[in-house]
This record gives structure tokens, sequence and C-alpha cells, in this order.
């Protein structure tokens, strides 16, 4: 399984692609957005950044939900490290080539992973549903815990 995905990120402002597998040591919580936010008058979307005490800098969110499961995040006693927007995950859907930037990738005091998606319900169509499912089977491979939130944020 772990054969099945590429991770694509920035470490030392370098761009990397490496097997699921060949990623064990990336600290993905200390690693550069892969793609910029966006701010563009009259958008549905509400991009911007969140300046985490967990972090000691700021932490980019694209949505209130984004901002608000990043706030609890953030005084969660057990996070030491959250990035957003951490890696682009690659993986073949048949013939298809497909990709997905989680929203956000989290270190937990005891060294363990998650890789948080937060969604509104009505923004999960068939092709976002697929990708969190892939993105479910990559972390289940790499020992990496998964939470997706839809709708409310929810503890």
């Amino acid at each position: 399984m772990l054969s099945a995905f590429d991770l694509e990120f920035f470490q030392s402002e370098r761009r990397q692609r490496v097997a699921l597998g060949a990623g064990w040591d990336v600290r993905f919580e200390g690693v550069a957005p892969v793609r910029g936010f966006r701010w563009n008058k009259g958008d549905r979307s509400f991009p911007g950044w969140y300046y985490a005490v967990t972090t000691g800098g700021h932490v980019g969110y694209e949505s209130w939900l984004e901002r608000d499961r990043l706030i609890l995040l953030d005084f969660a006693p057990d996070v030491v490290g959250i990035a957003s927007q951490p890696f682009w995950l690659h993986w073949r859907d048949g013939e298809e080539r497909r990709r997905h930037a989680p929203d956000y990738f989290v270190r937990l005091a005891d060294g363990r992973a998650r890789v948080v998606d937060v969604r509104a319900e009505d923004q999960v169509d068939e092709r976002t549903a697929e990708a969190f499912a892939a993105t479910e089977r990559a972390c289940s491979a790499a020992d990496w815990g998964r939470c997706h939130v839809v709708g409310c944020v929810r503890v």
C-alpha cells in the first residue's frame, strides 16, 4: 500500500517528491505549504493566517471551519506541531492521476501524527469524497491518524 502513494512537499526550500514509505523521517509539521492561499474580494471562502502559540508562527486556513479547527488544535495540550497544506498526496485512480493537499498535518507530544481535513457538508462532492478515501488509505498505510471533520467543528 505504501508504494501506491507519493508525497510532494517543500524541504529546505526545495520541492521534494518521495514514495509514501520513504517519507517516515520528514518533519511535516515544519514544512511550508505546498500551495498558496488566495484572497479574492467576493469569494465565498475565508482564508487567512492564524498565529499559533504551538508553532510560534502563522498557520494558514481557507475557511471559518478550518480556522476554528486550527484554534482547537492550538489549544490541545498534546499537540506540539501544526502545518497547513503540508504536502500533495499523489495516487492513481485507474488511469487518472490524482492529488490532494490535506488541510493540516499535526504532530502529537508522543511523536504520533494526524492528518486533518476540514470541509463543510455541502462542499463534499463525489470527487472530494474519493480524495478523502484515498487519504484515509494512505494514512492507514503510514500509521498516521486521520481526522476528517465535516460540518460543524467537533472536539
